[in-house]
C-alpha cells in the first residue's frame, strides 16, 4: 500500500510537471517591442516609454533601435526602420516616433506588413520604405478613446509615451488584438515621402544617397546590386561615380569595384556592396563623406557608370 501511494504520488507529480510544460506562457511568448525616436537619451523621455511598456507587461522584451535620429528627420527614421526591421522576428512590434506634427491632425496608425510585423507611430512618412518593400497587409488608425495611457487625455505633446508605447506594448504582449487598435484605413493611404527611385538609363544608373554610414563616412545609395549588375561591371573594374546636391555636382571620382575595403590601399576610394546589398562608395580607412563634403537625404543624387564607357 505504501509502495502504491509512492508510485501514485510520482505519477501525479509527473502529470503536473507535464501540464506545466505544455501550458501556454503568454508573456514569455510575447512579441519583441522595438523603439526608435529622435528623442536622444539625455533626459527621461525614452525611460518613460520603457516604463509605460513594462507597466503593460513587466516580462516584455523591449529593445532600442536608436534614439539618435536627428531632430525631425522623418526620412532618416524611415531608413533606419528599413535597414533593421527584417532582422527581427515576424511578429515584432516597432514603435517609431519622429513626429514634428505631434498633436496636429496627422493620423496615429499601426501598419501591419504582409509578413506580420507591426509599425506603430504617426502617419507622416515614417513608414515610406517599409510599406514599399514589405507591403501593407492592413493599416489601422489608433482609436485613442480606448487605446491611450489612462490619465493622459489632456497631454498633447508626448504621443510617444501616451499613445505609441502604450499601444505597441499592448499589441506585443497580446493584451489587445490588431483588430482592436481602431478602424481600418485604405492600405494605399500610407503617407509616403517622394524620392528618386533607382533607375538605369543606358550606361548610367541613378539613385540617391539615402543615408551615410555615420561612423566611417561611407556613402550608401538606394541602388540595388541587381540594377548595378545590369552595367556589366566586373570585380576590379573602374567605376565612375558622380554625386549631386540639388542638381549641382559635389563630387566625381573613379574607383574600382571591390568586395572588401582591403581591395585597395589605405586612403584610396572604392565602390562596394553594403550590408543591404546596395551600392556604396568609401575610402579604405578613411572618410569619404568628410573628404568630399557629401551629405544624405532625398535631395542628394548619385550616378554610377562604367568608367571605360561613355555616359549617355
Amino acid at each position: 500500500m505504501i509502495r502504491f501511494r509512492f508510485h501514485l504520488s510520482r505519477l501525479l507529480a509527473l502529470a503536473s510537471l507535464s501540464a506545466a510544460m505544455l501550458a501556454p506562457l503568454p508573456s514569455q511568448a510575447g512579441s519583441a517591442l522595438v523603439l526608435l525616436t529622435d528623442f536622444g537619451t539625455s533626459d527621461g523621455a525614452v525611460s518613460a516609454m520603457h516604463g509605460v511598456a513594462y507597466g503593460v507587461d513587466p516580462t516584455l522584451t523591449v529593445s532600442d533601435l536608436t534614439h539618435q535620429i536627428p531632430d525631425y528627420d522623418i526620412w532618416l527614421g524611415a531608413y533606419r526602420l528599413y535597414q533593421t526591421a527584417n532582422y527581427w522576428p515576424k511578429s515584432s512590434v516597432f514603435v517609431a516616433v519622429v513626429d514634428p506634427g505631434v498633436g496636429t491632425s496627422r493620423k496615429s496608425v499601426v501598419l501591419k506588413t504582409t509578413e506580420g510585423r507591426y509599425f506603430v507611430g504617426p502617419d507622416n512618412g515614417l513608414f515610406t520604405l517599409i510599406a514599399e518593400r514589405d507591403g501593407v497587409a492592413e493599416l489601422r488608425e489608433i482609436d485613442e478613446t480606448v487605446n491611450r495611457l489612462p490619465g493622459s487625455g489632456e497631454s498633447y505633446t508626448f504621443h510617444g509615451r501616451d499613445v505609441y508605447a502604450y499601444v505597441g506594448a499592448r499589441l506585443a504582449s497580446g493584451a489587445i488584438r490588431y483588430d482592436e487598435v481602431g478602424p481600418l484605413l485604405p492600405s494605399a493611404s500610407v503617407v509616403k515621402i517622394p524620392y528618386q527611385q533607382p533607375v538605369r538609363k543606358g550606361g548610367v544608373v541613378r539613385g540617391i544617397v539615402p543615408v551615410l554610414d555615420e561612423k566611417y563616412g561611407n556613402v550608401w545609395t538606394n541602388i540595388p546590386k541587381s540594377l548595378f549588375d545590369e552595367l556589366q561591371i566586373a570585380l576590379h573594374d573602374k567605376v565612375r561615380v558622380r554625386i549631386l546636391h540639388g542638381g549641382k555636382q559635389v563630387a566625381s571620382v573613379v574607383a574600382p569595384y571591390e568586395n572588401t575595403f582591403g581591395g585597395v590601399a589605405a586612403g584610396k576610394p572604392l565602390v562596394y556592396m553594403n550590408s543591404l546589398m546596395d551600392v556604396a562608395v568609401a575610402i579604405s580607412q578613411g572618410n569619404f563623406a568628410v573628404r568630399h563634403h557629401v551629405g544624405s537625404g532625398v535631395d542628394w543624387e548619385i550616378e554610377v557608370s562604367k568608367a571605360s564607357s561613355s555616359r549617355k
